[in-house]
């Protein structure tokens, strides 16, 4: 690809209205051409602030010859099927997180997308900050000793009645939503090799869906791993490393603002000392890495697959009890 990238969206959800859609229209290698949506009105409203087309209904999008790339900001249980639909249209895609609920489908989209040439990539944003790299680096080079355990949380106050993340035929859940984040996060620090211990999700009365849960993992090594997430909770957001001289600690580890230098503390024997990374814009940097996935024909597809085979173990342990090793089992025939 050289030139450009004609991009458009499918869907005016919350996130791409106030995150993604922005970015996109700021990027000097995009061209955010079209949002669709199935309420025209929403549609010309939406396409109005971000000084594009609007279209009404999905496939008018993908049937458009114009829009190279699309991003899909639509519910969980929808990416699926209208991932396939623009993959099979010739297009780019760019989608939510999760990918879908389902490892197997999961693989499938990434093997359409490679068979057909196309870059398919999930938009878990915060793996593209800059210090997460630096945290790599300090334990890498020994800042708090040999790496022990994990810790991190992600917990919201309780959506509102009517929220999507309160249903289940949209994909809903704490587990799928804020689960996901410090999930991704033990995959990105602690590799792909990790074995679910045990999980619990509960269920509030009146709901559907889980809306709390803690998940217990474990590398081959035997560094263990602490998560815990939830909708019905104070806001918490960070994770921490524990190694056998002393631990780092990340505040607001998963939606830092992009004009916000953010500090990781360190913490041993000798003392406590930060060290503090320049603001950087992880929204950017995810239209960039999708940008570039486009150019070169390439996604990693690693990190993702490892998500969604531990997101559906956790789901499985939770529900039907002991746990299996990711890899394992039925889900993978």
């Amino acid at each position: 690809m050289t030139g450009r990238l004609a991009v458009g969206v499918l869907g005016c959800a919350d996130i791409a209205r106030r995150r993604v859609l922005p970015a996109l229209a700021a990027h000097p290698d995009v061209d955010l051409v079209a949002v669709a949506s199935r309420d025209a009105a929403r549609a010309a409203r939406t396409a109005g602030e971000f000084g594009c087309r609007p279209v009404t209904g999905y496939a008018a999008l993908l049937a458009d010859e114009a829009v190279q790339a699309v991003y899909v900001p639509l519910p969980a249980a929808l990416h699926a099927a209208w991932v396939e639909a623009a993959l099979r249209a010739g297009k780019h895609v760019h989608a939510e997180k999760p990918l879908t609920t389902d490892p197997a489908r999961t693989r499938e989209l990434l093997r359409l997308a490679r068979d057909r040439r196309l870059a398919l990539t999930e938009n878990v944003m915060f793996v593209h900050h800059a210090r997460h790299a630096v945290v790599r680096d300090l334990v890498a080079a020994g800042a708090i000793g040999k790496l022990r355990s994990f810790h991190a949380s992600f917990a919201i106050p309780e959506p509102p009645e009517g929220d999507i993340r309160w249903s289940a035929a949209l994909g809903g859940g704490s587990l799928w939503d804020v689960g996901l984040y410090p999930v991704r996060a033990a995959v990105h620090l602690l590799g792909t090799d990790l074995e679910v211990l045990g999980a619990s999700l509960t269920t509030g009365p009146g709901r559907e869906v889980d809306g709390a849960g803690a998940v217990l993992l474990r590398t081959a090594a035997g560094v263990t791993a602490q998560l815990t997430f939830g909708m019905r909770h104070a806001y918490r957001n960070r994770y921490e490393l524990w190694g056998s001289a002393g631990h780092l600690t990340v505040d607001r580890a998963f939606t830092p603002p992009a004009d916000l230098a953010t500090e990781i503390r360190v913490e041993t024997a000798e003392g406590t000392r930060t060290v503090t990374v320049d603001p950087d814009d992880q929204v950017a940097n995810t239209v960039t890495a999708f940008v570039r996935a486009v150019r070169e024909g390439t996604a990693p597809t690693a990190d993702c697959l490892a998500q969604a085979d531990l997101l559906a173990e956790l789901h499985r342990a939770a529900s039907n009890g002991p746990a299996r090793r990711p890899g394992t089992g039925d889900r993978d025939r």
